[in-house]
């Protein structure tokens, strides 16, 4: 991959606002970088299962979930395996029968997924996908460059979108404390009672009632700020 490339990627990462906007942004650039590439995803296993996180223009919609349906196909293989698989002329491969069918239906021929080693994640691949037989044959070498320099900007958006995880979980955190902690205050207030009274009388109403302390409590809290709230429903 030139520099001029690697350079666009980064700028790509700058520009971007966001994860799904920065992989939907380098899979577009696979299909112009790798010769022979009509369409791209990228893979990566998130809470446990393997998701598309980003698809070129062009890539049909089920062409990777139908693999993650039947846990079988080239990308779900080079994500659970680390091992790159190609597919040269998918009429005359027959280990993803269910697969094949499918992509030739809708016009792919052969396929290529390259394995991530995206940090922090158990499986990942970038899989390109070409319309005729070996289209991808004399693009491999590109895509594997083109996936080297791919995984370093997804590690940076991974951590970037971990640590924006993080920042609001703290903030709901903060909200059911802090909305928890004005229904206490309420029922100390209203029944003269302490603070470890009101929290197991809460506690109490929650489980009788199968909701959530936190809505709960949120549901006190709105009928003391407005009390007419009931009388509208």
């Amino acid at each position: 991959m030139s520099s001029e490339t690697s350079d666009t990627l980064d700028q790509a990462m700058v520009r971007s606002s966001g994860l799904d906007t920065l992989l939907r942004d380098l899979t577009d650039r696979a299909v112009r970088e790798v010769p022979g590439a009509a369409a791209c995803s990228i893979t990566v296993r998130r809470a446990g299962r393997l998701l598309t996180l980003a698809g070129s223009d062009g890539l049909p919609s089920g062409l990777d979930q139908r693999q993650y349906e039947n846990d079988s196909g080239p990308c779900v293989e080079a994500a659970e395996t680390g091992e790159e698989q190609y597919a040269p002329d998918l009429v005359e491969d027959s280990r993803w029968p269910s697969y094949t069918s499918y992509a030739l239906s809708e016009g792919v021929r052969c396929v290529l997924a390259v394995p991530l080693a995206v940090e922090g994640e158990t499986g990942a691949a970038i899989n390109f996908y070409g319309v005729r037989a070996d289209a991808l044959g004399t693009g491999r070498d590109a895509a594997r460059v083109f996936a080297a320099r791919a995984r370093d900007a997804i590690d940076v958006a991974l951590h970037i979108e971990r640590q924006r995880q993080s920042a609001a979980d703290v903030r709901t955190a903060l909200l059911s404390r802090s909305v928890i902690d004005q229904a206490i205050g309420i029922l100390m207030a209203r029944e003269r009672i302490d603070a470890g009274l009101a929290l197991e009388r809460l506690r109490r109403a929650s489980q009788n009632r199968n909701v959530k302390l936190r809505d709960l409590c949120g549901q006190l809290v709105a009928r003391i700020s407005d009390p007419d709230s009931d009388r509208r429903k």
